[in-house]
């Protein structure tokens, strides 16, 4: 499309050609243009006028948005929260945007559509660092159970280091681990995991392994799961573990 050399990429395509892998489905091509110029949409092609145009990067002599530009661009026409917590955090864990540019970006562009993107940029305040481990961190409420942590390093009585759980409840003795098999089962990743759990069988600690899918998909069995995981660690008696906490800057 011509834009006399006015217009940027923005968007999912911006993000595509960024290096980006959780997109959404869809053809469309998002392009921003000065408010000033007059150019329609067609079949495969957003056009959207604009009083703030981004700065741009060249890749491939194609223009495109600056990436937290790009990524907010396509994110505010989402209306399911996970494709949002999956694009936004794989475009911060990968380096291509931080969390404060994503939040300035926010800031200073368009309001419309942001209000799934500014929950999950909360959420990731909180420390949550992935798709799953946010759904979980519902789930865990919905099943009642004491307060956990996530991601503390955790010892046995001799000092032994034994994992660092994706959730832990200390008043339990109780690890909660979201294991999905394409980050934990490869040959070497499937070892260490099986290793994990002798640890925690070794420690005494009841733990509870549950794929990321079930989460969206049968939340009510895991919290079943989870209320009768809670239920044994009650029954036994509480082995002796020692919690390494990460000191937070004031």
């Amino acid at each position: 499309m011509h834009t006399s050399g006015h217009g940027v990429i923005t968007g999912f395509e911006a993000a595509r050609r960024y290096g980006l892998r959780q997109i959404p489905s869809g053809d469309a091509v998002h392009v921003l243009i000065p408010q000033l110029h007059h150019i329609r949409s067609a079949k495969f092609v957003i056009v959207e006028r604009t009083i703030h145009i981004p700065g741009r990067r060249v890749l491939s002599r194609v223009p495109l948005a600056e990436p937290p530009r790009a990524v907010l661009d396509g994110l505010r026409r989402l209306r399911e929260v996970d494709p949002v917590r999956a694009l936004m955090l794989e475009a911060i864990e990968c380096g291509l945007c931080t969390l404060n540019e994503l939040q300035a970006e926010l800031e200073s562009g368009s309001k419309r559509g942001t209000a799934l993107p500014r929950a999950v940029l909360r959420e990731l305040e909180a420390d949550v660092v992935s798709v799953p481990e946010a759904s979980a961190l519902s789930i865990w409420q919905r099943a009642g159970l004491p307060s956990a942590e996530r991601n503390v390093k955790i010892y046995d009585v001799h000092g032994n280091y034994i994992g660092k759980p994706d959730s832990w409840c200390d008043e339990l003795a109780m690890a909660w681990e979201i294991d999905s098999y394409s980050f934990h089962f490869g040959r070497d990743d499937f070892r260490r995991t099986l290793h994990r759990n002798n640890r925690y069988a070794a420690a005494g600690i009841v733990v509870v392994q549950t794929l990321p899918a079930r989460l969206r998909d049968e939340p009510e069995k895991v919290v079943g799961e989870l209320r009768a995981a809670a239920a044994a660690a009650r029954r036994r008696p509480r082995p002796t573990i020692i919690v390494a906490r990460e000191e937070r800057a004031a």
